[in-house]
């Protein structure tokens, strides 16, 4: 490649691959104009296709005699489902049916159906090759069905009952006619067949009509004999004479026992009345008798006299003797009288206990007859139950026969369906649509020309620049100088350890350089020794001092941080509830621990384009959580460095430790993250070298951080620290 070494890493150049397509716009122009005469060209030499179309709907239909309730009925039926419209889209489709149109249109005489016979010379190529099967081999029917085939769409309407036939062809009125062609052979083939089945049905109702006449015939006559032999004749239509007979007598019966209980109480009554001595007219079989009403008066009238001659008369006087003998007299008429009425009502209770001892002998009787007469209707019954089974069948059967042979008549059971769009003839063709196919030509070539020039600048390599990492690394630096990046940065660098900016040494300004990823792999987490600035020992001193907050520096860049991630997940096996912020400039953390590494983090938070739930994630190796680094531009994200400190209280509420590793960064970008000073400060130096380890602990002392850990897993830490101490 042009300029550009081997060994070199490179980037593409957008600018150079823009400004090379500008420099060959008139030519790209060119081939655009080019590409769409060639369109419109072949547009214009094509064969011209016109598209009409015909829909039916379908539902049930009822015979135009049928009364308003059988129409009502059948409207109110259940209605064709998903499965029973694409059967009749499938029916449309069928053979048969296609056969028929092609034979009404006669369809088989158009070359347009049948364009093997004639053939090209292209073709006829392909099949002397072998790359063809030879059309003229198929039957002429055939190839006509196929060809109509391929012309046909039918297709249901979707959220619909209605089906659409579309038809293509050169001749627009052909393009009417056969879809409307399909759509009347449909309908008088659904037609048909219904007056098949009625057909059917009135041929196989005749038969089975006659036989059922003469099953109820017979069934009838035998259980007229039945009723007759065994003398169960019917008084009203549903009572037989037995019972009839029976609940008469008994009635009777009633009748007369209430009778006989009427005259001893009458009986009794008189005999009280005789006995006691009292007055007996009051009763009523004594007022009723004329005899005792004329004594009575009699009584009355001598009673009288008696009492008007006491008054001028003694009690000797012949006149008043003769008076009293004469009531005296009637008095005994009338207790004889009253005896006459006793023994007559006496009478009347005998008499009725006589027929009441009639009526019972006569019930008993009844009731013998009536058990015999109910076991013989056991048998009457089931004479009974199959002459109406039989009567009923029969009654159907001519409901049934009456329906099919009405609708015998071809007007008299229309289709399930109708026609509701017929096909009109089109005017414009429907293949091909000029302007559309020379714009998307136009566009395709133009997009083309545009690839092409790309590609060839980039396999030219003019529209490729080299990357030096290093001296990327160095200017960066230089320049992070200037807006107060950590000194421990350039230390490392200097060493030969290129390291990544912390995000906190970023400022929110459009002219801060981009950042630089560094693509050194950091070691592997360092097995646990025994001096007592190891990952365990800072573990347990974070666990005993029970610190909200934790703030992890790694002046070495990636092998700092890759500790910090020990350290969080030690934490997490040991039950305590541990989060971490990837604040480090390489976003080493998030490629440690997070699934995705494309995961929303704390840019995205600061930038106001992810919720506060969402950036938080688990890590893939351990219980601890994780807010990554995110995918939001950094410089745009600082802009926000704020609102951190409501972040850090919000998560030092919810876990045990908050941890923010924030990778290179100076007492300058620690301020920027928290204004107080009782947090534990965490030096992560896996390989401690003493002059950056002193010059930043004597940094954060004196800014006022009085917690300050050194966390190391190399040898020579212990010394280090009492050196600096």
């Amino acid at each position: 490649m042009s300029g550009v070494a081997r060994d070199q890493d490179v980037d593409i150049d957008l600018g150079q691959l823009v400004r090379a397509v500008w420099a060959r716009r008139l030519r790209i122009l060119a081939i655009t104009l080019v590409g769409a005469g060639v369109a419109f060209a072949g547009a214009k030499i094509m064969s011209s296709q016109y598209r009409s179309e015909t829909r039916i709907l379908i539902e049930p239909r009822a015979p135009a005699f049928a009364s308003t309730q059988q129409a009502n009925d059948a409207s109110a039926g259940p209605l064709m489902d998903e499965l029973n419209i694409a059967s009749q889209v499938q029916l449309l489709q069928s053979a048969d049916l296609l056969k028929k149109v092609i034979n009404d249109l006669k369809l088989y005489n158009l070359p347009e159906f049948d364009d093997a016979a004639s053939g090209s010379a292209m073709s006829s190529i392909l099949v002397k090759l072998h790359l063809k099967k030879n059309p003229l081999e198929n039957p002429p029917e055939e190839r006509v069905i196929d060809a109509f085939v391929e012309r046909l769409q039918v297709y249901q309407v979707p959220g619909s009952r209605v089906i659409g036939i579309t038809f293509t062809s050169k001749d627009p009125k052909l393009a009417a006619a056969i879809p409307n062609a399909m759509a009347n052979v449909y309908l008088s083939t659904q037609s048909g067949a219904k007056l098949d089945s009625n057909s059917e049905a009135t041929r196989w109702l005749e038969p089975e009509i006659e036989g059922l006449r003469q099953k109820v015939s017979e069934a009838e006559r035998k259980v007229a004999e039945y009723r007759t032999s065994h003398g169960l004749l019917q008084t009203n239509g549903t009572t037989t004479f037995p019972a009839q007979q029976l609940n008469d007598i008994s009635a009777e019966l009633t009748r007369v026992r209430g009778d006989k209980a009427n005259a001893e109480a009458r009986a009794q009554a008189v005999r009280n009345a005789l006995s006691s001595g009292e007055a007996s007219d009051t009763l009523p079989d004594i007022m009723s008798s004329q005899a005792i009403q004329r004594l009575k008066g009699t009584e009355s009238g001598l009673q009288s006299q008696i009492s008007d001659l006491q008054t001028s008369l003694l009690n000797n006087h012949p006149r008043l003797k003769s008076l009293r003998a004469q009531l005296s007299d009637i008095r005994s008429q009338i207790r004889q009288e009253t005896q006459k009425i006793l023994a007559s009502i006496e009478n009347e209770s005998k008499v009725a206990d006589l027929r009441a001892s009639e009526l019972e002998r006569q019930s008993d009787t009844v009731q013998a007859n009536s058990a015999r007469a109910g076991e013989d209707e056991v048998g009457l019954n089931a004479l009974e139950r199959e002459a109406n089974a039989q009567r009923q069948l029969l009654e159907t059967y001519l409901v049934r026969y009456r329906e099919a042979a009405s609708r015998a008549d071809s007007n008299s059971s229309p289709a399930d369906a109708r026609i509701v769009s017929r096909a009109v003839e089109p005017v414009d063709p429907y293949f091909p649509k000029v302007v559309p196919i020379v714009v998307v030509a136009a566009v395709a070539t133009l997009i083309m020309s545009a690839i092409v020039i790309m590609l060839a600048e980039l396999f030219s390599g003019r529209a490729l620049r080299p990357t030096d990492a290093a001296s990327e690394t160095i200017e960066a630096e230089a320049v992070v100088e200037e807006k107060h990046v950590p000194q421990a940065a350039p230390i490392a660098a200097a060493a030969g350890k290129p390291v990544q900016p912390s995000m906190l040494a970023v400022v929110a300004d459009e002219d801060t350089i981009e950042d630089v990823k560094v693509a050194d792999e950091a070691p592997e987490d360092e097995p646990e020794d025994d001096n007592e600035f190891s990952v365990a020992s800072v573990a347990d001193y974070l666990t005993g001092s029970r610190a909200p907050l934790a703030i992890a520096i790694s002046p070495t860049g990636d092998n700092g941080s890759a500790a910090t991630v020990s350290l969080t997940r030690m934490l997490a096996d040991a039950g305590h509830r541990v989060i971490l912020i990837d604040m480090a400039g390489s976003g080493y953390p998030t490629e440690l621990m997070a699934e995705d590494q494309a995961a929303l983090g704390v840019t995205d938070l600061l930038c106001g384009e992810a919720a506060f739930g969402d950036t938080i994630h688990g890590d893939r190796h351990s219980d601890a959580h994780l807010i990554p680094q995110g995918r939001s531009d950094v410089r745009r994200a600082m802009r926000g460095v704020d609102r951190l400190s409501l972040l850090l209280d919000a998560l030092a509420a919810a876990y045990d430790l908050v941890v923010v590793e924030c990778g290179s960064a100076d007492v300058a970008g620690v301020s920027r993250l928290t204004r107080s000073r009782d947090v534990e400060i965490i030096l992560s130096l896996p390989e401690v070298e003493e002059t950056i380890f002193v010059a930043l602990m004597t940094e954060f002392q004196a800014a006022g951080y009085e917690r300050v850990v050194l966390m190391s897993g190399g040898e020579g830490a212990e010394q280090t620290l009492g050196r600096a101490a």
